[in-house]
């Protein structure tokens, strides 16, 4: 009796080994050295053993002599079974291992790998010496797994079981950059086509600071014929991490302390260069409300990650290049457009105040026309822009109690504002 019960614990445990224990490819290893070009990635048996499916199947082997197996295994229908095989076959049930690679869980694992691996080619970037444009920050080229060849690499070593040493190179790819210096002849660079200019008087240290380090982000930076420019793309994160400083920005109805305060100087002074160039605007928003930063009043443009953006194309058929220049002791920022003109012209009307109230609430207008060397209209563009009051943004400390309802307040909002603050 006693040795039925350790038969049947045995056959039990056997069964529950063989059904819940998986193995793997990689069961030999506890780290895995992945190698792309001159970088190298350790990943953990954890990691690597998700790259493996394990199916167990049984089947009969009259060679094969077992206990432990499932004696009621049947190859086809229980009826044939039933009616065709003999209770002794059973018992020459053998399991056979299947594993196959995931391949879900491989491209899952690489994509994951090549955001923190790839490395994006860097085009080149160009000034203007003696009026003409010249390479002073040389192309880079970028590296990239390739994802196909590397998941056939790896599904292949598993199917094959060909893991020999605990490392695996992965196929790459190199990325050239779409701006090269050589191509500086060929990009239509000779001439100033637009700027625009901003004065930044009464800035604090902090905000000026950020301002230089937002338009380092331009400096040099080439536009392609036909190309979408996004300020926000290039500027990209605006942080602590990043070089910038704590400075006011208007934020959530509200003008508070955050990273970055005065980049909208230098989004303001990019739409405005964009404007006297010519450019074709597609995206461009007005500040909430009147900054003295950026008079004439109606031609900002704020800016915020991830939005809003500001947007433009490059409708000249040529390149463009950015330049910027900052005069401190002026308070000064310029940014200057060159390209070619091929004949074109550019007038701005305005911008023009066509409402102001008391409370520092202002409507603007200007007009943006773009003659071709014919002096037919190739562009034109309305631009208005609504501010709201100041009062609306109190700053840190300086809240102001509202006593007259704000224009965009419903007469409910405005009864519980005069409940909350005794008016």
């Amino acid at each position: 009796m006693l040795k039925k019960r350790l038969i049947l614990l045995i056959i039990t445990l056997a069964i529950t080994l063989f059904f819940n224990s998986p193995v793997f490819a990689f069961s030999n290893l506890e780290e895995l050295k992945l190698k792309i070009k001159d970088q190298e990635k350790i990943i953990h048996k954890d990691e690597f053993n998700k790259w493996t499916k394990y199916n167990p199947t049984l089947e009969h082997q009259k060679n094969y002599k077992s206990k432990i197996e499932n004696i009621s295994h049947c190859d086809t229908t229980l009826i044939l079974c039933s009616l065709l095989s003999r209770t002794v076959d059973g018992f020459h049930t053998k399991k056979i291992q299947q594993s196959s690679p995931d391949e879900e869980i491989i491209v899952s694992f690489l994509e994951n790998l090549s955001e923190e691996i790839n490395i994006e080619p860097v085009n080149a970037s160009f000034s203007i010496k003696e009026g003409q444009a010249a390479a002073f920050s040389i192309e880079k080229d970028g590296m990239g797994i390739d994802l196909e060849k590397s998941k056939e690499k790896i599904m292949t070593l598993i199917q094959n079981q060909d893991f020999d040493r605990n490392e695996i190179e992965l196929p790459y790819e190199i990325l050239s950059p779409e701006i090269k210096s050589s191509d500086v002849n060929k990009m239509g660079i000779v001439e100033l086509i637009g700027e625009g200019r901003s004065n930044f008087s009464g800035s604090t240290n902090n905000r000026i600071f950020n301002i230089q380090v937002a338009s380092n982000k331009f400096n040099g930076l080439i536009i392609k014929p036909g190309e979408e420019f996004s300020f926000v793309e290039h500027l990209g994160p605006v942080d602590g991490e990043n070089g910038y400083k704590q400075e006011l920005v208007i934020k959530k109805n509200k003008t508070e302390l955050d990273y970055g305060g005065g980049v909208c100087q230098v989004s303001t002074t990019v739409f405005r260069a964009a404007i006297y160039s010519g450019l074709e605007i597609t995206a461009r928003r007005n500040h909430a409300y009147p900054v003295h930063y950026y008079d004439p009043q109606g031609m900002d443009s704020t800016v915020y990650v991830p939005k809003p953006d500001l947007k433009f194309i490059n409708n000249t058929g040529n390149h463009i290049l950015i330049q910027y220049e900052i005069n401190i002791p002026a308070r000064e920022l310029v940014f200057r457009f060159y390209g070619t003109k091929n004949g074109r012209r550019v007038d701005v009307d305005g911008p023009h105040i066509t409402s102001r109230e008391s409370d520092g609430s202002m409507e603007t207008v200007f007009t943006q026309t773009v003659y071709d060397s014919n002096n037919i209209t190739i562009l034109s563009d309305v631009f208005k822009s609504s501010y709201d009051s100041p009062n609306n943004y109190p700053q840190p400390g300086q809240e102001v109690v509202l006593t007259e309802k704000p224009k965009n307040w419903s007469n409910g909002e405005w009864k519980d504002y005069k409940k909350a603050h005794g008016v």
